[in-house]
């Protein structure tokens, strides 16, 4: 269990984090995926409202994410805010995010992997990855592995184990599909019955365009997000660093841009309340700071409490097949431990 049980739908970041005020001061923060009224920005408002000792913002367009760093500076102006940018779709450019982060701290005390999209229509990306698995999960996955010594180095120095958090954000979304380990650039190639997407779902949601099913391949990188933060917290808890991924809710941000009405409007039918960006990062900053998760007690959180994501998304042997698939994606090989 989460330690305040009253934390809920309605919560706000804000309050969540001068819950934990003394698990943000004098701490090193990234966080990915940060342009104004999105869920990155009330991440990093507030992470900013309880002293951090230096706050990175990596974001994809440099207008976005200096209109927020402006934003906090006009209200907390003694916080060291710092910009990289970074496009999430692109390797090269994660390797160059992740050079310039670690060229500004010596340790990362919590990363918040928020950057994500959902589009309707195929797109590739450099390396030819299709650009919804690419972006919220494969660049994430090297992205966090190229920032893996700076979080150890802040475990190795940290009184408290499991203080230095892994925070990845994947969605309710991660119902519609378990991981197409054998189409996974959705090509079209034959996939076995368990790794169909979930039947009975809206047209909306199984519409194809030439052949892109957009909605599953999204539903199939979220899973993606929650196996990797399993494949984390059994590999790193032993190390003082604990992983946990959540849904933040239904959230009112132009995360929907890139869809046509009858795809907005499906979107619009997933949640009765929709929060404010304030609200929608009230359960990033409890799986990134709640005292009470320095010890593996779950995995997905949802509206600040812990829940069950579905049975594909906690399969070990889809975690280790997910970790060999995205070494191969990015070219590297990462050895953390000897969990799972």
């Amino acid at each position: 269990m989460t330690s305040h049980s009253e934390f809920g739908l309605e919560t706000s970041g804000l309050d969540v984090a001068k819950t934990f005020a003394n698990q943000i001061q004098g701490r090193n923060v990234v966080i990915t995926g940060v342009s104004p009224n999105g869920i990155g920005e009330g991440t990093a408002i507030a992470f900013a409202s309880q002293k951090p000792k230096t706050l990175i913002l990596a974001s994809r367009t440099r207008s976005k994410v200096e209109d927020v760093a402006s934003n906090i500076h006009s209200k907390y102006p003694d916080v060291d805010v710092r910009i990289v940018i970074v496009d999430m779709s692109s390797q090269e450019s994660v390797h160059q995010a992740a050079s310039e982060i670690s060229s500004m701290i010596s340790t990362l005390d919590i990363l918040i992997n928020n950057a994500g999209v959902v589009i309707q229509d195929r797109r590739w990306t450099p390396e030819k990855i299709e650009l919804q698995f690419a972006t919220n999960h494969v660049c994430p996955f090297l992205f966090t592995n190229l920032l893996m010594p700076l979080l150890l180095k802040a475990a190795k120095e940290s009184d408290t184990p499991g203080a230095t958090r892994i925070v990845t954000l994947s969605s309710a979304g991660h119902r519609l599909s378990p991981i197409r380990f054998h189409d996974y650039n959705f090509e079209g190639h034959p996939i076995p019955p368990e790794e169909e997407h979930i039947k009975d779902l809206p047209p909306a949601f199984v519409k194809a365009r030439d052949g892109y099913p957009g909605f599953i391949a999204y539903g199939h990188s979220k899973t993606a997000n929650i196996l990797f933060a399993l494949y984390l917290q059994e590999h790193l808890r032993d190390m003082g660093i604990m992983s946990y991924t959540l849904h933040p809710g239904g959230v009112s941000t132009d995360m929907s841009r890139n869809l046509d009405e009858e795809g907005a409007e499906a979107i619009n039918r997933t949640s009765k309340y929709w929060k404010t960006p304030d609200q929608g990062s009230s359960t990033t900053l409890v799986a990134a700071l709640d005292p009470a998760l320095n010890n593996p007690v779950g995995l997905f959180l949802d509206n600040c409490q812990f829940k069950e994501p579905a049975a594909h998304a906690t399969n070990p042997d889809a975690a280790r097949r997910l970790w060999a698939l995205s070494e191969e994606l990015v070219g590297a090989k990462f050895t953390l431990g000897s969990k799972l």
